[in-house]
């Protein structure tokens, strides 16, 4: 396998954050939080694979664009974006030596680690 970034879930993923869309959750919460298999096909039948794949930082160009299998690196819940997702992927595309997804998760990371302090020293106000 031979994964790229999808730009397009890259962007939308930024997008999501800045509209204050994110969940700021544990590191290991992913497990508990990430779409089950039955809620992945729910989505894919209601809004399509364009969507789905928008929910998905990683292109396995090898598989066939209306499949699950090309889409790697979720990063959410289909609705906001989840903090363990990012450092998951995060962790995963560095292990597999996938640079371009690796940077690009890290940007969204350090995005939401920027409004979190924010947040604190707000409300330290």
């Amino acid at each position: 396998m031979v994964a790229r970034l999808n730009e397009r879930a890259y962007e939308h993923a930024r997008d999501l954050i800045v509209a204050g869309r994110y969940v700021f959750d544990d590191r290991d919460a992913w497990s508990e939080h990430q779409p089950s298999t039955q809620q992945e096909n729910d989505y894919i039948e209601e809004h399509g694979f364009a969507e789905y794949a928008a929910w998905h930082l990683g292109i396995d160009d090898e598989q066939d664009e209306d499949t699950k299998g090309r889409y790697k690196f979720p990063y959410g819940d289909f609705h906001d974006v989840h903090r363990c997702g990012l450092l998951a992927a995060e962790s995963r595309a560095g292990q597999r030596k996938y640079y371009d997804i690796e940077l690009a998760v890290a940007h969204l990371h350090g995005m939401l680690e920027a409004l979190q302090r924010a947040s604190v020293r707000t409300a330290d106000k």
